[in-house]
């Protein structure tokens, strides 16, 4: 991955000037920012750590490319930008060993990434990496179970406490009964064992 670095008198002129000279718009980096302090008589400056996200896109598909072969999986990618997030998609003639027990190791996959990622220029990038169409499947799973339990807690006036589930998980299930009517989400508890309340809410 290719670094730039950039500095100014304020934010704004180190942001202008890093665009100018990449040609880019602020959507196709990531940023990691410094405040220098001066001296007795120098004034404080702002330094920008610069890297292409579609450089942090290619970089990341070559290192899991070298990580899974040491493995002895043969894996293929399919990957896309949209608004700073990289999304990547995997496909091998082992799934099942990518995906780990309930996601196990494509989370920690994950993980491993960022942090290599954040290694180079000390930033965490916002990464969705799949396995076929795993996550979708997920997502819809679970979509389906709160939108259900939903409709339980309507009817029986009864709040009812969903499994453990990490902090993806939750959002999916806030964001699909935000617009539910007649009931209410709270996440309780403490990591990992954090999960969400399905509530019913007063008339």
């Amino acid at each position: 991955m290719e670094v730039y670095v950039f500095e100014g008198k304020n934010e704004e002129q180190v942001l202008e000037k890093a665009l100018s000279n990449l040609n880019v718009t602020e959507n196709d980096i990531l940023v990691k920012k410094e405040k220098i302090k001066g001296g007795l008589f120098k004034a404080e400056t702002f330094k920008f750590t610069v890297i292409k996200i579609s450089d942090v896109q290619d970089s990341i598909k070559n290192f899991l490319k070298d990580l899974l072969n040491k493995m002895g999986l043969d894996v293929q990618f399919e990957s896309s930008l949209r608004e700073k997030q990289i999304n990547i998609k995997m496909f091998s003639d082992n799934n099942a060993i990518l995906i780990g027990k309930n996601g196990q190791t494509l989370s920690a996959l994950t993980t491993i990434v960022k942090q290599y990622v954040f290694n180079q220029i000390g930033v965490y990038p916002y990464i969705n990496l799949d396995v076929e169409n795993y996550k979708d499947k997920q997502i819809m799973h679970l979509e389906r179970l709160a939108k259900n339990i939903a409709r339980e807690v309507r009817n029986t006036k009864e709040p009812v406490y969903m499994e453990n589930m990490n902090a993806y998980e939750r959002r999916i299930v806030h964001n699909v009964l935000t617009n539910f009517k007649g009931v209410t989400t709270e996440s309780e508890g403490e990591e990992p064992n954090r999960h969400v309340v399905v509530k019913p809410t007063e008339e």
